[in-house]
């Protein structure tokens, strides 16, 4: 990596953060009950399995986790003129309490994506937020429900999260560019 980088989550903080979270989003939620996890690819997937295990193990039920590629719906991605959005595998979200997991949360358009993307497959009850990074700089009006750190950065910074799962590591990193930047 160029630049500076620094730890802001080791493993051992990353378990304690998720276990936190998994807490908190059954006390909001008076416990798993219709709770389905979806995971936005790609690293958002492995965390809500993690969130969904942890979840499982202090309710004793199993809790399902769905993965969604939330990038066909972007606003700031280009898309081919006239061709219609991709058609969504069945998602059970009618009637649901849907918890939307991501690794990162920064401007807000994949979140929107993803929002979207849930709504074509039907109505939820209601769609809850947890990331494992916020680090400000929206662009639209989200926030997240559950944020296992907040990170102050500069929009020259970025977040690398790397995951077992994915990258053979835990580890979230604030990344500084070359020259200060930030």
């Amino acid at each position: 990596m160029s630049g500076e980088s620094i730890v802001i989550l080791d493993s051992e903080q990353m378990r304690r953060v998720l276990t936190r979270m998994a807490h908190e989003i059954l006390e909001r939620n008076g416990g798993a009950r219709d709770l389905l996890l979806v995971g936005v690819r790609t690293r958002g997937v492995p965390l809500a399995r993690r969130l969904a295990e942890r979840m499982g193990t202090i309710e004793r039920v199993p809790i399902p986790v769905l993965e969604l590629d939330a990038k066909p719906f972007r606003d700031d991605l280009p898309r081919q003129a006239g061709l219609p959005l991709p058609a969504l595998p069945p998602l059970p979200v009618e009637g649901g309490r849907i918890v939307l997991v991501d690794d990162v949360l920064y401007t807000g358009r994949t979140v929107r994506a993803a929002i979207d993307a849930l709504i074509r497959a039907g109505r939820p009850a209601a769609i809850q937020l947890a990331v494992l990074v916020d680090r400000g700089h929206r662009e639209l009006p989200i926030r997240a429900d559950y944020a296992g750190k907040n990170v102050p950065t500069a929009r020259t910074e970025y977040i690398s999260v790397r995951l077992l799962e994915t990258d053979n590591l835990d580890e979230v990193r604030l990344v500084r560019p070359a020259g200060g930047g930030g």
